[in-house]
């Protein structure tokens, strides 16, 4: 579990194919990563990775092919700048909102527009993913926890801060830039919820045979 808080900006530094999986190796340069044990959980640019090959500033994990196409992962090349967020520990303050690391779908940016002190983003969002979000509702987009501003039928905008826009990898995109989407696990829980409540049908027969249609 996660809170969409980036801790670091790390770099993907290498690429190894390993039976038809993909191993990254990722770069931590401002994180120490000396307290963290084999097998812990990162968030990767909104991706929840099991980390192995621990070092001092960096690791590796291993990403699957459905991983890869369901992703922006499959784009990454060495160099790129991803945002990474440890697992939360019990105890912690949850400063964004609860975040899995599983990504729902992958958003295009359409629009970058300054906002005063601010720079506002447009995100065209998948068509099925789009009823999950809401006008001030919570977002998570390559792994940051942001606020959603408005929302138009296909699109979605945000406004990024100053701070956030420095400490991720925000500042770095550009219109048509591919991006992470989860949606808030609310919402993806009170759909199903929702969806399991059984309401029976009144036809006209059934009114009719129990004298509801006088």
């Amino acid at each position: 579990m996660f809170t969409g808080i980036i801790k670091t900006v790390g770099e993907i530094v290498a690429q190894q194919a390993v039976g038809g999986d993909t191993r990254l190796t990722i770069a931590t340069p401002d994180m120490a990563l000396g307290g963290f044990e084999e097998g812990e959980s990162i968030c990767v640019a909104g991706v929840c990775l099991t980390a192995i090959d621990l070092q001092a500033n960096a690791f590796s994990a291993d990403v699957s092919v459905e991983t890869l196409a369901a992703t922006t992962l499959g784009d990454w090349v060495a160099g790129s700048q991803v945002n990474i967020e440890p697992s939360l520990a019990i105890g912690e303050r949850l400063g964004g909102h609860l975040v899995s690391g599983h990504v729902d779908g992958v958003g295009t940016i359409t629009a970058i527009q300054p906002a005063a002190r601010s720079t506002t983003l447009t995100i065209r969002a998948p068509a099925e993913l789009m009823r999950y979000i809401a006008r001030k509702g919570s977002i998570t987009v390559d792994g940051i926890s942001l606020t959603v501003n408005a929302v138009t039928q296909a699109t979605f905008e945000l406004n990024i801060i100053p701070h956030t826009w420095q400490v991720t990898t925000l500042s770095r995109a550009a219109v048509g830039s591919r991006v992470n989407l989860e949606i808030d696990m609310v919402a993806r829980y009170v759909e199903r919820l929702v969806g399991d409540v059984a309401t029976p049908t009144l036809d006209k027969e059934f009114l009719t045979e129990h004298g509801y249609d006088r």
